[in-house]
């Protein structure tokens, strides 16, 4: 069984790969009963397309890869918290868990600003996992941002 903090690796080098391509440096892994089964970082800027986060990519490529839109059991790990499309896309795809690294003060919906996986209004909850990788997940995009300005 795959453990959270190799998942958090594989989420990492896809965060690496998305800041080689000139996109935001953050990536996502889906895994099921251990198996990896979508890797995806940021396509928002090369893409042209506001809802290309790594989140939402690869939990489409989850889905597509199990023939369901349900993806009970399956962990979610990013290496950034998730903004609150990308926590709704993990509630209605019913995810168990949501493990990122760093937290998103300007955008977390996994407990800084909201805390959709907990909201007991939704039709679904998620565990919460934060903090895994955190330190080089915040250099990856503290540099990224450097280089901008």
């Amino acid at each position: 069984m795959t453990d959270d903090r190799t998942l958090m690796e594989l989420a990492l080098a896809q965060a690496r790969r998305a800041a080689e391509q000139g996109e935001v440096p953050i990536g996502a892994v889906v895994a099921i009963d251990g198996e990896v089964v979508a890797a995806r970082h940021n396509e928002r800027l090369s893409t042209n397309d506001p809802t290309a986060h790594a989140e939402i990519l690869a939990l489409r490529d989850a889905g597509a890869a199990r023939g369901s839109s349900r993806l009970d059991g399956a962990v979610l790990v990013t290496t950034l918290e998730p903004c609150p499309m990308c926590a709704g896309a993990a509630v209605m795809a019913r995810v168990a868990r949501v493990v990122f690294a760093a937290e998103d003060p300007k955008a977390g919906a996994c407990g800084t600003l909201y805390n959709l996986g907990a909201d007991p209004r939704l039709n679904h909850n998620f565990e919460v996992v934060a903090g895994i990788g955190r330190d080089e997940s915040a250099a990856l995009l503290k540099d990224f941002f450097a280089e901008l300005r």
